[in-house]
């Protein structure tokens, strides 16, 4: 019996070791690291840690992902992949195009994505890493990944007539990123902070709608954000 299958005491926090099938214990070890690494960024993370919300030892981790960059990476990817897929899901269930855009990037919203512990956490984490040798093409992937999925999301607005269709989704989803990605900035710098970053939100939805469209109300109660 190895070490992840021995049963162990029950603690906070911890998950009981028991015998895993592998595409299951690798699951388990992204989800606990998305927790981690949301929580305290990459440099500050501790495989340790992350090994013993899950149950395992260090050597399980490293033996299901080689390396903490390698596990960094595939988190990131685990990441990005739900966020998207939620925001297609959303937009799968009939909702125009820009009211899902619209709840996503509700500055109300946008604040508790980024906060530590949620997902947009790890897409800032990751943003500061985009020069480190090693994990930089990593970050790279993971914005353009969500860049496509986002103009994606913009193409199918054109098609149904909800997304001016005299702009390019590429650009326009590399422009959104790069509102998401000044708030840092907005918020470290910003005077009336709030007021200020829900007309920006606004102009940003404004821009993207044909001529003459009124932009989308505020999301009924009970609505969830898709990539919260």
């Amino acid at each position: 019996m190895t070490d992840a299958e021995k049963p162990t005491a029950h603690r906070a926090g911890t998950r009981t070791r028991t015998r895993m099938p592998a595409a299951e214990r690798r699951a388990s070890i992204l989800a606990a690291a998305a927790e981690v690494f949301s929580e305290t960024g990459y440099e500050r993370g501790k495989v340790s840690e992350i090994a013993r919300r899950v149950g395992v030892t260090e050597p399980v981790v490293f033996q299901n992902f080689g390396s903490k960059s390698a596990l960094y990476q595939a988190t990131l990817d685990h990441v990005t992949t739900a966020v998207t897929a939620l925001l297609t899901e959303s937009a799968d269930t009939g909702r125009p195009v820009p009211d899902v855009l619209a709840t996503f990037l509700d500055p109300a919203h946008m604040d508790r994505f980024h906060q530590r512990g949620a997902h947009g956490f790890l897409f800032a984490d990751a943003a500061a890493l985009a020069h480190d040798p090693a994990l930089g093409e990593a970050a790279r992937h993971i914005h353009q990944h969500f860049a496509e999925a986002l103009a994606g999301l913009l193409a199918r607005g054109q098609t149904a007539g909800d997304i001016r269709d005299d702009i390019s989704p590429h650009t326009a989803a590399w422009w959104l990123i790069s509102l998401l990605a000044g708030r840092p900035l907005r918020s470290a710098v910003m005077p009336d902070r709030a007021a200020v970053e829900a007309e920006l939100t606004g102009m940003a939805l404004r821009s993207l709608l044909p001529p003459g469209t009124e932009p989308a109300h505020e999301s009924p109660a009970g609505d969830r954000p898709p990539g919260g």
